[in-house]
């Protein structure tokens, strides 16, 4: 691996957008070992930004002497703190075009069939709703020759099911794809960002002993159960420090953490981490309390600047949405934030619009960068207080929180409205098979 080229290093970012233009993006020759015939074949390395997604190792691998070929897509990223799980209604042939990273971690399920392709039994791969169906057909059919010698019935099956995923393709019937990542790095393309998909639902979850296993990730066992009584209080009072590891460089780092009351709301833990090997610096809020029985849902109307510097907390479980942008984003996709409106409509644009790979490359679209920059710019005239909007934190935990200026009276710009939970937000909250009272019977 020593001939990637060290000028790529000290030239900037050795993952390199992806261009038509032969010069930059370059692959890497290796000579290396042919599993099929044992003779030296050539493995190309290719460093890549996927667009919408992030680094990327594309490696592909052929031999002169056997004619044998093989490809292979590794994410370059680390594990994420959480895994993630895309549900897709497809609905028609225009979805079977969406843009699929599916990492070897992931599993594929087709519910309506009782189809499954368990993780780590496809390598990672780069492909299209299509692509994936063709990949599972062609891994069916690869045995059937010898299964019609040896097991007629069994190829007879088979075949039947072979036909059930090809009929996919016409979508005469609506079908679910669901592809979950204990990882985090697979990805299913929206192709209306920065609007909500109404077909597609993303959730992240918290890995299992399990899972964590399998992807090589150590558990912490020895983990001692918080004393209740003075070490709360000495918590509320001191900064705590912890000893842990940076998520970037894996170097030896310190977290601070402490409570935090929040006036005419409630206790939370800010989490800080810095990194002095390579600058790297991340923070987290977490709500100090439990679930609240009710969900909230707040609404400031923005009539001004000023509205920019309200404090605001938007925990994990709280999505956004700005009605007159036709915008929504969903719970966990910026973590838990204790910032001001101002501060909190910057991070949605780094995310949509800064950050996105998609303004670059071959395969953005001019249709595409044009509306996410417009969307930039309407979020620029909110941060200056030249747009009329509504800003809403639906939060079904009830732990997010947004600044009454005028309090203790009411606020005539801010509503606050509790509500039921529905099941499937309880569902989503773990809070349907949660078991607090009897649970020893």
């Amino acid at each position: 691996m020593s001939v990637i080229s060290q000028e790529n290093v000290r030239g900037g970012s050795m993952f390199k957008d992806i261009s038509a233009d032969e010069e930059d993006t370059q692959p890497t020759e290796i000579e290396s070992l042919c599993m099929n015939c044992y003779q030296n074949g050539t493995t190309r390395l290719l460093l890549t930004k996927i667009p919408f997604f992030k680094e990327i190792i594309i490696s592909s691998f052929s031999c002169t002497h056997c004619c044998w070929t093989n490809t292979e897509i590794q994410s370059a990223g680390r594990i994420q703190d959480q895994g993630i799980c895309y549900t897709l209604k497809v609905q028609s042939k225009q979805d079977l075009d969406r843009e699929v990273v599916k990492a070897d971690s992931a599993t594929t399920r087709i519910p309506e069939l009782d189809f499954e392709i368990p993780a780590f039994t496809q390598k990672g791969s780069l492909s299209t709703i299509e692509g994936l169906l063709d990949r599972a057909v062609a891994g069916l059919e690869q045995d059937q020759p010898a299964r019609r010698e040896t097991a007629p019935e069994v190829a007879e099956k088979i075949e039947e099911f072979i036909d059930k995923l090809k009929r996919l393709k016409d979508v005469e019937d609506e079908f679910t794809l669901v592809i979950e990542d204990p990882s985090g790095n697979s990805f299913v393309e929206n192709p209306v960002a920065p609007q909500k998909d109404e077909a597609l639902t993303v959730s992240r979850f918290k890995r299992t002993a399990q899972q964590d296993a399998q992807l090589g990730i150590k558990s912490d066992d020895d983990v001692e159960e918080e004393k209740p009584g003075s070490d709360l209080e000495t918590m509320r009072n001191e900064v705590l420090v912890f000893n842990t590891s940076c998520p970037e460089c894996n170097a030896p780092a310190s977290t601070n953490m402490k409570l935090v009351q929040i006036p005419h709301f409630k206790e939370v833990i800010i989490m800080a981490t810095n990194c002095d090997e390579c600058g790297h610096r991340t923070n987290e809020v977490k709500s100090g309390g439990a679930t609240e029985d009710l969900g909230t849902k707040i609404t400031l109307h923005v009539t001004d600047a000023s509205d920019m510097t309200r404090d605001l907390l938007k925990s994990e479980t709280c999505s956004i949405i700005i009605p007159e942008l036709e915008f929504e984003l969903g719970m966990a996709a910026l973590g838990g934030k204790f910032t001001t409106l101002e501060g909190l409509l910057k991070d949605i644009k780094d995310l949509i619009v800064s950050k996105n790979p998609f303004l670059c490359g071959d395969s953005s679209s001019t249709d595409r960068v044009e509306k996410l920059k417009l969307f930039g710019e309407k979020i620029d005239k909110i941060s200056a207080g030249e747009m009329d909007v509504h800003i809403v934190l639906d939060d079904p935990a009830g732990n997010s929180y947004l600044q009454n200026v005028y309090a203790p009276d009411p606020d005539p710009e801010l509503t606050t409205e509790k509500y039921t939970r529905t099941f499937e937000q309880n569902e989503d909250l773990g809070l349907n098979d949660m078991k607090t009272e009897g649970y020893q019977e």
